[in-house]
């Protein structure tokens, strides 16, 4: 396992950033029409994950991480939502939805591990 040095170097962070490409890629062919609506929204979402994760790495504090996680955990569930309601509108291709839909639980599942090893951690 490498050091950490930078919130360059954490997994969720990286995976955070892709998930930001892919939703770029998959909003791309939405209506123009909807430019200021779903497309923003989802665009949005995405990119407010990995920031979270990077501004609450860099506030060193335990609660403040935590809070920044649950942050990003939160624009996860938006980014969700929007995909979601994407597929229902036939927005984008279903299978490409599918495809962001499953990196979204894998990210989830990777901040919700280290809520927990900071809350249980006496000395992080």
């Amino acid at each position: 396992m490498s050091e950490i040095r930078s919130y360059r170097d954490l997994i969720a962070w990286q995976e955070g950033v892709a998930l930001v490409e892919g939703c770029y890629r998959f909003s791309s062919g939405f209506p123009k029409e909807e430019l200021f609506g779903l497309t923003s929204q989802l665009r949005r979402a995405a990119v407010s994950i990995p920031a979270n994760i990077a501004e609450g790495y860099g506030r060193k504090s335990k609660g403040s991480y935590v809070a920044f996680l649950r942050n990003a955990q939160g624009s996860l569930k938006e980014l969700e939502t929007h995909l979601m309601l994407a597929q229902r509108l036939k927005l984008g291709a279903f299978d490409a939805a599918e495809t962001l839909l499953q990196q979204c639980e894998r990210l989830g599942r990777m901040l919700r591990a280290p809520i927990r090893k900071i809350q249980n951690s006496a000395d992080w």
